[in-house]
Formats: C-alpha cells, sequence, structure tokens
C-alpha cells in the first residue's frame, strides 16, 4: 500500500504536491519572471553606469592636462647642465653660462705616525649656522679621532676618514654640504695641546692653522640670459620658473640654450583615452537597448526611453561641435564612433595650443555640456541611472518577498488538501469495512446447498 493511505489506495502525498505545484505555477512564473527581467536591467544599467562613470574620469583627466599642459625641455649634449620641468613651467628659450660648480670643502692634516697618539680635549666644528663638539679621549690616535667625529656628526656636516700613505697616517675632512656655506671652521680647547695640529679658522693664509686644505669650498654661478646666480647648490630650482637646472660642467664664456616647450604626448594619451571611453560608452548603450532582428531577441532595455534619451543627448553634444572636433584631429564615423589622427593633433596643437582647453578643457564648451549630462545620469541622489538602479532593487525586494509570502501561501493549500485527502480517505475506508461486512451477512443468510 501507498504510503499516506488507509483504505482508497490514493498516494496523498504525491497527489497533493502535484495539485499545489500546479497552483503555484502561474504566480510563481511570474515573480519569476519579473524578477529575471528586472535583475537584467539592473545588470545593464551597471553596465551603462560603469561606462559612464569612465567617460567621465577620461573627460577629467583629459580637462586637467589640456588646462595645465605639460612641458618638456632641450638641451644641447654637452651642455655642461640638463634640466626638468616641474610645476608652474612656461614656454620658453634660455641662454645659459656655467661659470663654476659648487664643491665641497676638503682638509688634511698633516703625517703622523700610525697609531700615534695624537691630543685629547675638545674638538669644535662649525659650518654654516651649525656645530658639533667632539671629546677626544687622552691617548687618542687619528682613528680614533676620525672614528669620534662620524659618532658625533651622524652624517651632518662632516665626514672624516684616515689616508695611510708612505709618509704616514692623515686625517681627512671632507664637508658633507657643497658650497662657501657647508665650509668647515675647526678649533680647540683644554686637553694637552696636542689637537691643535687639527685646527682650521677658514684663513689659508694663517699659517698658524694646523690643517691644510686642498681643495676649497665653491659656489656655483650660472648666467641665465646674462643674469647672473650663485647657489651653493649644483641643483637651482628657482632661477627659471617650473624648471630645475642640475649642473654638471663648468665652460666659462660658453652659452647653451635652453628650450622650454609644451609637450603635448601627455595631452594626446588622454585624448585617445576620452575617445576610448567615449566610444566603449555609446557601445554600452547600444547593446543594451538594441533588437536581433535575425533571431528575434530583445536587450534588457530594448525600447527604454532613458536608455534612447541618453544616446540622442550624447549625439547631439558631440554633432554640434564636430567642426571643432576635426580641427583637433577627431572625426566622426557614421556609426557614430569617435576617432583620433594623432598626426592631425599634432598639426592642430601647433598652430593653436589653446585649442584643445577651449573644447574639452575643465571649461571648455563641449567638456561643460558633457558634464552636466553626466552628472544628471551618475549623481549618486539624485541621477537618473541611480534613481532608475534604486526602484530596480526596490522591485526586486519586493518580487523575492511576494515569492515568500506565495510559500507561505502554498503551505496552507497543501494542509487544506492534506486534510480533505485523508478526511475523503478515511470515509473509503469505513465504507470498505461496511461493505465487506455485508458482504458476510447476506453470505451467512443464504441457502446452503445439500
Amino acid at each position: 500500500m501507498a504510503l499516506n493511505t488507509i483504505g482508497s489506495g490514493l498516494d496523498i502525498p504525491t497527489i497533493v504536491a502535484q495539485l499545489v505545484a500546479a497552483e503555484r505555477a502561474p504566480t510563481a512564473n511570474r515573480i519569476n519572471s519579473a524578477g529575471t527581467a528586472a535583475t537584467a536591467k539592473l545588470s545593464a544599467l551597471g553596465n551603462i553606469k560603469s561606462g559612464l562613470s569612465n567617460l567621465q574620469t577620461a573627460l577629467e583627466a583629459f580637462g586637467k592636462s589640456a588646462t595645465s599642459p605639460a612641458f618638456k625641455s632641450s638641451v644641447a649634449e654637452g651642455a655642461g647642465f640638463s634640466a626638468s620641468i616641474g610645476t608652474g613651467a612656461v614656454a620658453g628659450s634660455y641662454s645659459i653660462e656655467v661659470a663654476s660648480l659648487a664643491q665641497a670643502q676638503k682638509l688634511t692634516s698633516g703625517a703622523f705616525a700610525k697609531d700615534a697618539a695624537v691630543g685629547d680635549g675638545t674638538l669644535s666644528i662649525a659650518w654654516g649656522e651649525s656645530a658639533l663638539n667632539v671629546e677626544i679621549a687622552e691617548g687618542s690616535t687619528l682613528s680614533d679621532i676620525a672614528a669620534a667625529i662620524n659618532k658625533a656628526a651622524g652624517g651632518k656636516g662632516v665626514s672624516a676618514s684616515v689616508i695611510t700613505a708612505d709618509g704616514g697616517q692623515h686625517l681627512v675632512l671632507n664637508a658633507t654640504d657643497p658650497g662657501t656655506a657647508g665650509a668647515l671652521k675647526l678649533s680647540t680647547t683644554g686637553g694637552n695641546g696636542g689637537l691643535s695640529a687639527l685646527t682650521w679658522d677658514g684663513n689659508p693664509g694663517n699659517m698658524s692653522n694646523g690643517l691644510k686644505q686642498p681643495q676649497a669650498a665653491t659656489d656655483a654661478l650660472v648666467r641665465v640670459d646674462g643674469f647672473e646666480r650663485t647657489s651653493s647648490s649644483n641643483s637651482i630650482t628657482d632661477i627659471i620658473p617650473g624648471v630645475t637646472l642640475s649642473l654638471s660642467k663648468a665652460d666659462v664664456g660658453v652659452t647653451k640654450t635652453l628650450t622650454v616647450s609644451q609637450d603635448n604626448a601627455p595631452l594626446k594619451a588622454n585624448l585617445q583615452g576620452f575617445v576610448a571611453a567615449y566610444n566603449a560608452t555609446m557601445g554600452v548603450l547600444k547593446s543594451s537597448s538594441s533588437y536581433n532582428a535575425t533571431s528575434n531577441t530583445a536587450s534588457a532595455l530594448t525600447g527604454d526611453a532613458m536608455v534612447r534619451g541618453l544616446q540622442q543627448q550624447m549625439r547631439n553634444l558631440v554633432g554640434g561641435n564636430v567642426t571643432q572636433l576635426k580641427a583637433l584631429g577627431i572625426s566622426i564615423s557614421k556609426e557614430g564612433t569617435l576617432s583620433l589622427d594623432a598626426g592631425e593633433f599634432d598639426k592642430a596643437m601647433a598652430a593653436n595650443p589653446t585649442a584643445a582647453d577651449t573644447l574639452l578643457g575643465e571649461k571648455g564648451s563641449l567638456a561643460s555640456s558633457l558634464k552636466t549630462v553626466l552628472k544628471s545620469q551618475l549623481d549618486a541622489t539624485h541621477g537618473s541611472l541611480s534613481l532608475r538602479t534604486e526602484g530596480l532593487n526596490k522591485q526586486i525586494k519586493k518580487l523575492e518577498s511576494d515569492l515568500d509570502n506565495l510559500d507561505a501561501r502554498m503551505e496552507k493549500v497543501s494542509d487544506r488538501y492534506t486534510r480533505q485527502f485523508t478526511a475523503m480517505d478515511t470515509m473509503v475506508a469505513k465504507m470498505q469495512s461496511t461493505s465487506d461486512y455485508l458482504s458476510q451477512q447476506l453470505a451467512a443468510l443464504a441457502p446452503k446447498s445439500k
């Protein structure tokens, strides 16, 4: 006998499940179809939003580079200097002479026997506005003194080393900062007087100095268009606006030309990025709303008024500036896509360096209109895409709730059918029992054959 049967032999669970499924199917199919359509639309809107966001980013990047163009420097080989471009550069040509380079001072001591005790006391070392006092212990050798200086200086102002030559050992002091601002002075106090051999007052003509100066500190001297500038560094950042000169070789009386010109390579790369982002956006709008006549298949947003309106806005904006775009080397195909001719762009910028800024700069005519359209779609609070996305998410949540309610309702229907079929089966069983009893009584009353 089948499960959950009493007298009829019916498989009540199977029958109930089939009845519930049949009753559930129309509503469930309607809800699932609506959910599938809403999810497809939500996905399509997500793709459109991504495309518009990329276009917005590309437009902003190009606008910045158009409004604040990049520059590059050109220097003849062997000029004795190089130039790097930073913020604030302007186009121009400059005649530059490197008269001298900045170099750091070097001081050396007389010869001492190896490991000989030099002296003790306090060795004071000064440079610029800085100074340090180095305590030299009794019996210190040149190596001990060099180590004490390096420890006290910590890499700032001065470094010390010991050179061992045929005639003995020599203390060598190197100013770490080039130019006269980094020049060293050494004096001593206390001790046994031996440290007097390591003094220097900054005057090469003073015979009482214990140290010698094989290399004096010198400042750089550069002339730009005849104007002189001295510097304690060979890297000069504030003589020409936005240009850092790095001096490498002095050549007195010889001038070399530095040319600063607009560098359109970054601008062109950003414009190519804008063109690619625009084409990708229009491609997404088309694919999300197209209809395939061959397969009779509609896209998720076929016939959607918002998508059609956005497509038309974009086409109208670009089409309304076709002459200005063409002047920048950008052409529009019959399908509405853009393409950039790099050579024509270079010619356009050479003829009119502000053309790109006027059209697509941060305040350019086409850029401003595009920004308005993009903001109307992407604004997190009031944008059309945001509102549509929010609406679809609410719809999907409502459909999910409808499915939950349908399941709860079908559970009650299942219980009702089960009760009804169980009652019927119980009645059938009782009737079957009565029938069997009557059959037995009738059989007992029947005359017996002889």
